[in-house]
């Protein structure tokens, strides 16, 4: 019987074990395991995409049966689950220290000046949100995971399909809840801030690579690509009045090149949602 919905929201190669179950398959084959069918699926991946990959098309390239590979994984979801932790493994992640936790009530008890004088400087030794500076490491961490999706534009539609369990994304989410925490922000915020900042970088990142695969798809390179949609564009009718109105955003925007303009939009983006966690703080 297929498996149902429920039973699949909550299934997880991570849940299940690193061993899978005995009974499919034809067997080990010397020299392979779940690293090197990992890295194979990755690369496959870049490659070809999501849509074309198949473990059929992972046996070939192994150069064993399609069987062979069912001793390792019990489902390609499985294979996929492990070929998305994998590559969350690439990001460089930045030391934020230990967790800082929520502020506690006695917190504040024992300092009845924190919420009555705003403008009060800060303690370097005691606010959540100093020592070293969460702002450059936060935009460190946003700039890994934006280049983590534009290289591997598969990425972006598995993130939302498995409960991502792995030790590299739970690596990944930890320092983002240390980080997002020594924002200063109050608890009922920190959520939020997380959504504003990684969210915003989940689509940057997903249509930058979307569109990198597309023009790679049909040999061209993004300059080119961009230009012929341009060019496109500016031909219909239907759209001659919003490219009429946009000219002077597009020639404000600078950059020389697709990749140049990609960079100026996303830093001015970041900044802009770095300022609104400040703007947030001071608020109180």
């Amino acid at each position: 019987m297929a498996e149902s919905a429920k039973e699949a929201a909550h299934h997880s190669v991570w849940v299940q074990g690193a061993v899978r179950r005995r009974g499919r398959g034809g067997g080990q084959v010397s020299g392979l395991d779940r690293d090197r069918i990992t890295e194979v699926t990755v690369r496959l991946l870049d490659a070809e995409g999501l849509a074309r990959f198949s473990m059929r098309r992972l046996a070939a390239e192994l150069n064993v049966t399609a069987m062979s590979v069912y001793w390792y994984v019990d489902t390609k979801d499985d294979l996929l689950e492990l070929a998305l932790d994998a590559v969350f493994g690439e990001m460089t992640l930045p030391d934020p220290g230990p967790d800082p936790g929520p502020e506690s009530d006695l917190d504040r008890e024992s300092d009845p000046d924190r919420e009555s004088d705003p403008d009060r400087e800060p303690d370097p030794d005691s606010e959540p949100g100093s020592g070293e500076d969460w702002r450059g490491q936060l935009r460190a961490l946003a700039r890994e995971y934006r280049t983590l999706l534009v290289r591997h534009p598969w990425v972006s539609p598995l993130a939302g399909t498995f409960l991502n369990l792995g030790p590299n994304n739970l690596a990944f989410s930890r320092v983002v809840q240390h980080l997002i925490r020594r924002t200063g922000l109050p608890v009922h915020g920190l959520a939020a801030a997380t959504s504003s900042v990684f969210q915003f970088v989940y689509g940057f990142g997903t249509i930058e690579g979307h569109f990198n695969a597309r023009a790679k798809a049909v040999g061209m390179t993004p300059d080119e690509y961009f230009r012929h949609a341009m060019s496109t564009v500016t031909q219909a009718p239907q759209a001659a009045d919003i490219v009429k109105e946009s000219q002077d955003i597009m020639a404000a925007r600078g950059g020389g090149t697709v990749e140049e303009m990609w960079e100026r939009d996303f830093e001015f983006s970041l900044d802009l949602v770095i300022a609104g966690i400040e703007a947030m703080v001071k608020r109180g």
